[in-house]
């Protein structure tokens, strides 16, 4: 059975292609490598013994697009990862986030309706709730005005698949995956998050600080209504995070998507904020950080967490790992790519 997973060769991508792999699955990735690199197809098949299958072009060219999808009819299910997803960056160059996040999609259901490709995985986001008004969030909670350029390209996707399935003309079926907070890398540090340039997450800036690539760590604010002053997030370990989107492909496959789309919250139930993953990670590796409390970056909200009850409850999936697994394995990566350079 044929996957393709566009983005594959990225942070949630790689790890996503990994685990259909080992499930059995045949995988075809699509990725421009504008955020990833090539190596990471040889690292794939390290871990799993098969080089998937991959080509490299622009899912916002429709003709290009047209033509993949001519070519692989055969094949059963879409795992769609494609998109810039930094909220700072969107911030300051909007179009450039509305252009690709958007015409990427628009290009895949077309491709999809005309080879009658039923079956469709989204990565979407926890940003389309905002600041929810009750935490933890679940799947009921309201979708507010996105406070991101970033936030609003997921918002119109969802809306964008919605009305495709309700328009009647296609067939098809969707599931929505709204996560929170990927960190962390595969047990092998064969494969991680590789930030180009200067990172716009968290934990891949923690790591940089602590192995000397960065020289100091910014913390955006400490004056938020929590605990400690710094925003709270829901991290999930990537390979949780990846598992899940198995799952939901298996429960697309086997015809039991009994809403249309089904929606999902990927998260652990917990919040952390900024000082409790630094601290978790000074803690685990016995690296001291560099740190500094600096204004708040536009785009970002208080505090946020999942209710993950509806997704172990109809997908049974639940994450696993624990928020030291998470920062010890981003460590043991980062480690391990210093080394190659």
């Amino acid at each position: 059975m044929k996957i393709l997973v566009t983005g594959g060769t990225g942070y949630i991508g790689s790890h996503t292609v990994v685990e259909l792999q080992q499930k059995g699955y045949e995988v075809i990735i699509v990725d421009n490598l504008s955020n990833s690199n090539i190596n990471v197809l040889s690292n794939i098949e390290k871990i799993t013994g098969i080089h998937p299958e991959f080509e490299e072009f622009d899912l916002i060219d429709p003709k290009r697009t047209s033509e993949f999808f001519k070519k692989h009819y055969d094949i059963k299910a879409i795992i769609h990862f494609a998109a810039y997803k930094a909220v700072g960056e969107s911030v300051e160059n909007p179009l450039m986030y509305y252009g690709n996040n958007l015409y990427s999609l628009v290009n895949i259901l077309k491709g999809m309706k005309e080879n009658e490709i039923e079956n469709f995985v989204f990565s979407s986001s926890c940003t389309v709730y905002g600041q929810p008004d009750e935490l933890p969030v679940s799947e009921k909670a309201p979708i507010k005005k996105a406070m991101s350029p970033y936030g609003n390209t997921k918002q119109i996707s969802e809306e964008i698949i919605t009305d495709t399935i309700h328009s009647k003309s296609q067939k098809l079926n969707a599931i929505l995956l709204r996560y929170f907070n990927p960190i962390g890398a595969h047990e092998t540090a064969l494969i991680g998050e590789l930030p180009l340039g200067v990172p716009n997450n968290l934990m891949p800036f923690i790591t940089q600080t602590a192995i000397g690539i960065r020289e100091q760590l910014k913390v955006f604010g400490d004056d938020y209504q929590t605990p400690d002053g710094t925003a709270i997030r829901d991290y999930i370990h990537v390979v949780d995070l990846a598992k899940a989107h198995v799952v939901a492909v298996e429960r697309l496959v086997a015809e039991k998507c009994l809403k249309k789309p089904e929606i999902f919250n990927l998260g652990t139930g917990n919040g952390y904020s900024v000082l409790e993953v630094i601290n978790s990670f000074e803690k685990v590796t016995g690296e001291k950080l560099n740190y500094k409390i600096v204004g708040r970056r536009p785009g970002d909200i208080t505090k946020v967490w999942a209710n993950p009850e509806f997704a172990e409850k109809v997908l049974g999936w639940k994450a696993e790992k624990g928020l030291d697994e998470m920062t010890f394995s981003a460590w043991k990566w980062e480690k391990a790519i210093t080394k190659i350079k």
